[in-house]
């Protein structure tokens, strides 16, 4: 006797062209806040904070509309569980991070680190850990 395993997407609905170009964008946003981060903390150039504002702005508005456009993903999908929702968990982590961080990087700018740096390693990582989860490919194997 034989048995035969299919496979199915994990996504009923991929994700489109304009949700993988947000979601990719928000990576080197983060990152960008990233290094503009550690430039400040190795000189303390104010303006280096500032462009680690922007980049955090602009990574907080890609990542929105990317979380928002995995929700309706999320909502299309069969099924509730299994790697859609991590995904969506992850991206929205990533988003509120990202958002504490920003409010961190409003206030003056000797008073950003060293908790601003941390909250966008934080941020980037999560961000990292999503589009892994969100622009993978894989099926999975229906039983």
């Amino acid at each position: 006797m034989s048995t035969s395993v299919t496979a199915r997407p994990a996504y009923r609905s991929p994700p489109g062209t304009l949700h993988t170009i947000l979601l990719a964008g928000t990576v080197p946003l983060f990152l960008g806040a990233l290094l503009s981060d550690i430039a400040y903390y190795q000189s303390y150039q104010i303006q280096w904070s500032n462009f680690a504002s922007w980049l955090l702005a602009g990574a907080e508005l890609f990542g929105g509309l990317a979380l928002l456009f995995a929700l309706v993903n999320l909502v299309r999908t069969p099924r509730k569980g299994g790697r859609p929702l991590h995904y969506v968990l992850l991206l929205l982590a990533a988003w509120v991070v990202g958002l504490i961080a920003s409010f961190q990087h409003a206030k003056d700018a000797w008073a950003v680190m060293p908790a601003g740096l941390l909250l966008t390693i934080v941020a980037t990582v999560l961000a990292c850990a999503a589009a892994w989860a969100g622009l993978n490919t894989r099926t999975e194997v229906a039983p």
